[in-house]
């Protein structure tokens, strides 16, 4: 398992949350949402895990810590999956901006791709077009991602396409919302379990009356 994350430093995560959040906020949300991913990976079972982080952060014990390496976000996806090692080994990705997911939802993943004729590789598709997790049954396949725009509505459609291009079944998994907007920390919120850090965090820093309408 594999969790791509960048360090919550103000300025540097979730700024399309400000406004309505400062940016101290958007930070501290996106570190809860880190928080959550990294305690439900951990509940997951596994044969190693491993944080590819963008700046510091320290994770988890029993965990690995690999830097993010390339210049777009789809060579730093790429690259994740190279220096993971081994090679031949079903790995799946995630990123920090999904706290809701289960730790059914990922053992569900690396179960698809580790079965006898199982699929090559499985996507869970975002709300916003986008995808929320990529699980490979050779950590080689990545070697698709560098081609494709990120962080667009049809970054999704795209990553489907290149990697049935490339002749492999794909597995889509359950869509998620990932966290890019103030509404869609509203909404993931509610849908994290009890003692969720991040619906904490989202409540605890609220924006005053009326700044969701901005």
């Amino acid at each position: 398992m594999l969790v791509l994350a960048k360090e919550p430093r103000p300025g540097r995560v979730k700024t399309r949350l400000c406004p309505p959040y400062t940016a101290g906020q958007a930070a501290r949300i996106a570190a809860a949402a880190l928080a959550d991913t990294l305690h439900t990976v951990s509940a997951t079972p596994a044969g190693a895990r491993i944080l590819v982080i963008d700046g510091t952060y320290p994770a988890p014990p029993g965990w690995t810590t690999l830097p993010q390496r390339g210049g777009s976000l789809g060579e730093r996806l790429a690259n994740a999956f190279a220096d993971a090692q081994p090679k031949n080994t079903a790995t799946v990705l995630i990123g920090m901006d999904t706290p809701q997911v289960t730790a059914g939802h990922l053992a569900g993943a690396l179960e698809s791709l580790t079965v006898p004729g199982g699929p090559d590789a499985v996507l869970g598709p975002a709300v916003d077009g986008g995808w929320w997790a990529l699980g490979l049954r050779d950590p080689g396949y990545a070697a698709v991602l560098p081609g494709i725009a990120t962080s667009t509505s049809t970054t999704g459609r795209l990553t489907l396409d290149a990697l049935r291009r490339r002749g492999l079944q794909v597995e889509l998994l359950e869509p998620l919302r990932d966290v890019d907007t103030a509404a869609d920390a509203r909404t993931v919120a509610a849908a994290c379990p009890p003692h969720s850090r991040f619906a904490a965090a989202v409540a605890a820093d609220v924006p005053g009356p009326g700044e969701f309408a901005r």
